[in-house]
């Protein structure tokens, strides 16, 4: 199954959290099945030490499920493999309508950047990524022919992925 992918992406700090959190509960709202796809720094947790599912995964697990009447949550470990490719992660994802991807700046589905005054790095991604489709930012933007959103402008946002993602308005 192929995934209707949508990306945000951005430099550290400019909003890319806030932004994906607020767009998935926007396109919820309007009753779109959304999944999410994070990339994170090298060495993130989601287990607590001390945790079973650690404990399983320190002695040794390479993939440790956690399972309950709530939710369910499979950890890969990668041990000597490389990171996957979003490819391989997506083939993962149940069947929803969207899957909003935080980070992976260097792949190719269509991304809107975001821009904060605070951001680390403000150097536009525009200029080397030709997959950013759009701009969302906390500032006036000079010099950019994409559309340029508000950051906090989220249902116009929320418009702009659902047809650029191919999503119909039932």
């Amino acid at each position: 199954m192929t995934h209707r992918v949508f990306g945000i992406t951005g430099w550290k700090n400019s909003g890319k959290t806030t932004l994906t959190e607020r767009l998935v509960s926007a396109l919820v709202a309007r009753g779109w099945r959304v999944s999410t796809i994070k990339h994170a720094h090298h060495d993130f947790d989601i287990d607590k030490p001390g945790a079973d599912s650690f404990r399983h995964r320190e002695a040794g697990a390479t993939e440790v499920a956690i399972v309950s009447g709530r939710r369910w949550a499979l950890m890969h470990e990668l041990r000597n493999e490389n990171e996957p490719s979003l490819d391989d992660v997506l083939a993962r994802i149940a069947p929803c309508d969207l899957v909003l991807v935080e980070g992976y700046k260097r792949e190719r589905h269509l991304k809107i950047e975001t821009r904060r005054l605070e951001s680390k790095d403000r150097s536009p991604l525009t200029a080397t990524d030709p997959a950013i489709v759009a701009i969302a930012s906390d500032h006036p933007v000079e010099g950019e022919t994409l559309p340029v959103f508000g950051i906090d402008d989220i249902d116009a946002i929320a418009d702009f992925i659902e047809i650029r993602a191919g999503l119909a308005r039932n």
